[in-house]
């Protein structure tokens, strides 16, 4: 049970700085959106939740909603900023990284930003990483290219040294761009602050692909990770319809999220078997997965198979050993799912033509489609009214629709995933028509 404590965010300090955007927040003839510091965005979207709570209003809870404030914490003529984005490519990290630098030098008059490259690595002296003055000219096209003008790396770093940098260099605004991982680094980074009394801001813009973060409707990057893959299921499909017995299997992101594997799957409708991470299914005997697509393909003639990367892995054994960022490796359910379907074809001399496809690095290293890229200026634009207003161990989100600021500690709970007794999946179910369980 969420409580309004779980909602509460850290603040610096009282705002006492007039915003530069003043003017433009009390127009005479037009006055634009801005915070009311004591409204919430409340957590629970439908009556029956509110009527469960059996609470007050006051004691409902809500998000601080994000935006800009009238009052602000720093002097944006003595501020310093951050930028470093961590963990594996994105489609928006470059559309995040123009809007945070045009957003604080022309809306607040930042003039002092710097971008750290190559991830936490880049704070800590052993790695010898630049550090990129960050101007408007320097990002103006970067949002046209795809990956990260920074760089990125996995894995954490001393959050001692990071704000020993922070310190040293004068910044007093981090932002950082990235997952799961990222933001738990970026709680130590604000934990390390805090201890040394120090005042610097550490705001967070939710960045996965597999759309795994908790209590945020939607992380950048996922819309055009999801696109790219349903362009790929759909060739998949011609394959599988051209040939005599055609199969076609995609493996798409999604260590223990299968949101890509559902939304890309729905995009066409092309798929006939969606397996995602939160649903079990079994591979052989009565029932089980190989002899659902015999099946299939006996009575159509073809087979669209998506697999999301994290599916099955129990069907393959242990896999011991972690990656950098501290992910139990994972094996290769695409080859592993492609050697199982030939050999049981073959077991029961049916002819087969598969085509395998695996578009997970063309789907992090594209640019963002054009909804990403308002969804990335957006989320830096929150992010920047937060900074400046002393709001920190903070990453912005959008919930049921509204921009609100979601405090770190409750974003790196637990991992958002699809609910197998969700609307999601019963359409994935409707769409493909595959059984409930397999097995």
């Amino acid at each position: 049970m969420i409580t309004q404590k779980d909602l509460a965010v850290k603040s610096l300090g009282e705002c006492r700085v007039d915003s530069p955007l003043l003017p433009l927040l009390e127009r005479r003839e037009r006055s634009y959106y801005n915070v009311d510091e004591s409204d919430r965005v409340l957590f629970d979207d439908t009556a029956s939740a509110l009527v469960a709570r059996g609470a007050p209003i006051d004691e409902i809870p809500g998000f601080e909603p994000a935006g800009p404030r009238r009052k602000i914490y720093f002097d944006p003529s003595k501020a310093r900023a951050g930028i470093v984005t961590c963990g594996g490519l994105c489609p928006g990290f470059n559309d995040v990284i123009r809007a945070l630098v045009m957003e604080l030098h022309f809306a607040y008059g930042v003039r002092r930003i710097h971008g750290f490259c190559n991830g936490y690595q880049g704070f800590i002296p052993k790695y010898k990483r630049p550090v990129l003055e960050l101007t408007p000219q320097s990002v103006s096209r970067i949002n046209e290219l795809g990956g990260t003008i920074l760089g990125t790396s996995r894995g954490q770093q001393d959050p001692a040294e990071i704000v020993d940098c922070l310190e040293r260099m004068g910044i007093n605004l981090l932002f950082v761009i990235g997952g799961d991982g990222t933001l738990r680094g970026a709680q130590t980074i604000s934990r390390e602050v805090e201890s040394r009394g120090s005042r610097i801001a550490v705001v967070g813009i939710p960045k996965t692909i597999d759309n795994d973060i908790m209590f945020i409707d939607q992380s950048f990057g996922f819309q055009t990770a999801f696109s790219v893959a349903a362009d790929v299921i759909r060739t998949a499909h011609a394959e599988a319809k051209a040939s005599p017995n055609g199969v076609g299997l995609v493996k798409v992101m999604g260590r223990h999220s299968g949101f890509i594997a559902c939304y890309a799957s729905l995009a066409h409708n092309d798929a006939n078997f969606v397996l995602i991470p939160e649903v079990p299914f079994a591979l052989a005997g009565a029932g089980g997965f190989l002899e659902a697509i015999k099946d299939r393909v006996r009575s159509t003639g073809h087979s669209v198979v998506v697999i999301a990367e994290g599916a099955g892995q129990d069907l393959m054994g242990a896999h011991a050993g972690a990656d950098a960022s501290g992910n139990a490796k994972l094996g290769d359910v695409g080859v592993f799912l492609k050697d199982r379907i030939t050999e049981s074809f073959a077991a029961d001399g049916l002819e087969l033509n598969l085509k395998y496809f695996d578009p997970s690095y063309l789907v992090r290293s594209v640019k963002a489609n054009p909804f990403d890229a308002v969804y990335c200026l957006r989320l830096a634009h929150n992010a920047v009214h937060a900074a400046m207003a002393g709001r920190t161990e903070v990453v912005v989100s959008r919930w049921h629709g509204r921009f609100v600021l979601l405090p770190i500690p409750l974003a790196v709970r637990d991992r958002h995933t699809v609910d197998p007794n969700g609307d999601l999946w019963m359409s994935v179910l409707e769409s493909t028509g595959q059984p409930q369980v397999f097995g």
